[in-house]
């Protein structure tokens, strides 16, 4: 069995290479790249800096025109100066030594662009993926020991009618009933946190106390330069101890932040709802249906009707022999659990306008930013190829009769 992951780990290397290069060399052709948007900007600058004066035609297709050497300059500083594939070996170099590049929308690493979105996309990702097992797992049991039932037959109306809607399509309904007061007003219309708590928000009774800068002690307000006077701060903020007691009070209005513990985990909880509804649509109705055929097929099997035979009670059969064999092939999505930072789908991260790994992802294809969409293939590819590899430790676990030898 090490010899059989050993081999799989080097097998890594070129599967990763291939994907990589596929990828890297398609951005190099594809039309519409960085060098010919710097080129497009520079006309439209150019075209609108002449709009005043007067001029020939000639004149005006000429004040449009790029020189070589300045086209030769923008090759080299967005990297196209060179054949593709000497391109992609100085940029598997440096991938090899975890340098991803710099944005060339945001004009930052692309490293401190990925890191900031990873919070977000774990938080909506783990708990869409918990969330999904957690429910389909029993209900597939549930259903395959009441096949043919009413509920049965109900429950798989609907598994199917999720299944057939797609999670970005489900988002945009629902946001259509449920936000922005067209019908309800029951969720918020996209975010990840309130941005702002009205008095008349039922947030509001969770709001911290506080008090204004212009009230702390002047060697205080040395400390905290940023502090303007009009400024509100809470009581989770260091310099909030040292405002006078009478100028303290109940904060009527404020942000997600001003918000106590109880508070913020139910204004997050609120904005999460639907968005972790829609990213498990799809994967809680397959992984039911896959649940329920695979108990069904192991309740047909020689060994169950045996541990029947010998007066075992029907819950034994089920959760201690034919469940743990059931769960072979729910364990194949259990080894992908390393790639939940992707958030599921870049889709469903537009509609609801969550600045995650997902939504990174989409503006840069939008806005051809290379270097963050490489980085973010780079980082997806490896999280599938070690997800694979933990899939099949996992039936190893699971199921003692398979080997690798």
């Amino acid at each position: 069995m090490y010899s059989y992951f050993i081999r799989r780990f080097l097998l890594m290397i070129p599967t990763f290479i291939g994907i990589t290069f596929l990828c890297f060399t398609v951005t190099r052709f594809v039309p519409g790249g960085p060098v010919e948007q710097a080129v497009l900007r520079y006309q439209q600058a150019m075209s609108q800096t002449g709009e005043g004066g007067g001029g020939s035609a000639s004149s005006s297709a000429t004040q449009g025109q790029i020189s070589e050497e300045m086209m030769q300059r923008l090759k080299e500083i967005y990297g196209f100066d060179k054949p593709f594939y000497v391109a992609y070996v100085h940029w598997l170099w440096r991938v090899v030594h975890l340098d991803l590049g710099v944005s060339d929308t945001h004009s930052r690493p692309v490293w401190e662009l990925i890191k900031e979105k990873f919070p977000v996309s774990i938080i909506f990702g783990l708990t869409g993926f918990l969330l999904s097992y957690m429910i389909c797992i029993p209900l597939g049991v549930w259903k395959a020991v009441k096949h043919g039932s009413a509920f049965d037959t109900t429950s798989s109306v609907l598994v199917f009618i999720g299944y057939s809607i797609p999670g970005w399509t489900a988002g945009v309904l629902l946001l259509m009933l449920l936000g922005g007061n067209a019908y309800f007003d029951l969720v918020p219309l996209g975010g990840k946190e309130s941005t702002v708590i009205t008095a008349s928000s039922k947030l509001s009774s969770y709001l911290q106390e506080g008090g204004v800068a212009k009230d702390l002690p002047a060697q205080v307000r040395e400390k905290y330069e940023k502090l303007r006077d009009d400024d509100v701060i809470n009581s989770s903020h260091p310099a909030y101890e040292h405002i006078p007691a009478e100028k303290r009070a109940q904060l009527k209005t404020g942000s997600h932040d001003d918000l106590n513990f109880i508070g913020r985990f139910l204004d997050t909880a609120w904005h999460m709802a639907l968005p972790v509804f829609c990213y498990i649509l799809g994967l809680f109705a397959s992984h039911t249906v896959l649940m329920k055929n695979s108990l069904m097929e192991n309740l047909g099997q020689d060994y169950v009707r045996t541990a029947f035979a010998k007066g075992l009670s029907e819950n034994t059969v089920i959760f201690k022999h034919a469940l743990r064999n059931s769960l072979i092939p729910i364990a194949t999505g259990l080894g992908h659990m390393l790639s939940i930072i992707l958030a599921g789908s870049y889709l469903i991260e537009k509609v609801f306008n969550i600045n995650g790994f997902g939504l990174l992802g989409y503006e840069s294809l939008i806005a051809r930013d290379y270097p963050v969409t490489l980085g973010i293939l780079v980082i997806g590819s490896m999280l599938k190829l070690f997800g694979n590899i933990a899939s099949d430790f996992l039936y190893c676990i699971i199921d003692p009769r398979i080997r690798f030898s």
